[in-house]
């Protein structure tokens, strides 16, 4: 039935969710940890990542080929592995009836790129034996979007395929494109979310970035998916609803000073989409970046009077996927808690290069 007019267009249902996080690969790893408030972040062995920092969050025991086979990865980096994992959990679990329709199941997924295969590259390009100088096989790896295309061909999804990039705000910026998509009737059935690999690269340039005046975090890694589709496909194929995705806004500034004013404004926006108020959202999850910035961020939510769920402090800097491991954290939340059954959850993200966002959801 067509919505009136004047009302919000209803937005597509979250039907299905898999991580790969510093507890382990799974759901119900991920979802032990939050519960009982387990710190992953732990020494990181110096031999094996010769990194300026002294703990990290990694993926315990990650290792492409014992995870995802010999087949088809004897060149795939850390971010790409996690990313085809991660699709393949997801639709080992939710994807009855998807593979009967490939062509409308599409994949948009966050990442920033591996920073240590476009580094590495570089140098074998510059340091190498000629002719060749190079792997070819392993420039791939170096183009942001390998990890959205080898999961597609790896699990057979011809559908979109899209990769974004937006820093700390990368997951919810994946969820509205993929809301888009299926709004513009471009598939029946998205894969949206996001990943990031630890690396001593990356390591490197984090140790130097602007932290908003504060020490940089212990790093994170791994990635979560969320299946996007409309409510009617998702109970035709017995698929649960597990939220209802209400919104999304985002906005920009210039100076750090001026992000939870920005903030602020991307909150009362998606509240007023929804027709919803401050205090009917029961849950917040904050991206609580360090320092000035995360001081900003608490300044944007002072209004809002519902539970928060801490993260960063457990599981360490995710890069672009804390947004997607904020997301998961919702909704374990409400799988663990039934009182936050049909009640309004609110995600939101400060990145220091001045973008933010919020996402707001109806926990099912």
């Amino acid at each position: 039935m067509a919505a009136a007019a004047g009302a919000p267009v209803p937005g597509p249902v979250i039907s299905g969710w898999a991580v790969s996080s510093p507890y382990g690969l799974g759901r119900h790893e991920f979802a032990e940890g939050l519960r009982h408030g387990q710190r992953a972040i732990a020494p990181v062995d110096k031999a094996s990542w010769p990194v300026p920092y002294e703990s990290a969050a990694l993926v315990p025991g990650f290792d492409v080929r014992a995870v995802l086979g010999r087949k088809g990865t004897r060149s795939m980096d850390r971010v790409t592995g996690i990313a085809a994992a991660t699709v393949g959990m997801l639709l080992d679990e939710y994807g009855a009836g998807l593979a009967a329709a490939p062509e409308s199941t599409g994949l948009v997924l966050g990442t920033s790129g591996s920073v240590q295969s476009i580094m590495d590259f570089t140098r074998d390009a510059l340091t190498g034996d000629k002719p060749y100088l190079v792997d070819p096989a392993r420039f791939p790896n170096t183009v942001m979007n390998c990890p959205t295309g080898q999961s597609a061909i790896r699990h057979s999804l011809k559908g979109p395929n899209v990769t974004v990039s937006g820093g700390a705000a990368t997951a919810l910026l994946a969820l509205q494109y993929a809301t888009r998509l299926l709004r513009g009737g471009h598939g029946t059935a998205l894969l949206a979310g996001a990943v990031e690999e630890f690396s001593v690269q990356r390591a490197r340039i984090e140790r130097v970035a602007e932290h908003g005046g504060a020490d940089p975090q212990p790093l994170g890694e791994g990635g979560a998916l969320f299946l996007l589709e409309d409510e009617e496909g998702a109970r035709e194929s017995g698929r649960p609803v597990l939220a209802r995705v209400l919104g999304s806004r985002f906005r920009a500034f210039q100076e750090t000073g001026r992000a939870g004013t920005v903030l602020a404004r991307c909150v009362a926006d998606v509240l007023a989409g929804a027709g919803a108020r401050a205090d009917d959202v029961e849950l917040l999850v904050p991206g609580t970046p360090p320092g000035l910035l995360g001081k900003q961020e608490e300044h944007a939510l002072d209004g809002l009077t519902g539970n928060r769920l801490p993260l960063r402090s457990l599981i360490g800097d995710a890069g672009a996927a804390s947004a997607a491991f904020q997301l998961a954290a919702a909704l374990a939340e409400a799988a663990a808690c039934p009182t936050l059954v049909d009640r309004l959850a609110l995600v939101t993200a400060v990145d220091r290069d001045g973008t933010v966002g919020a996402l707001l959801l109806r926990l099912s």
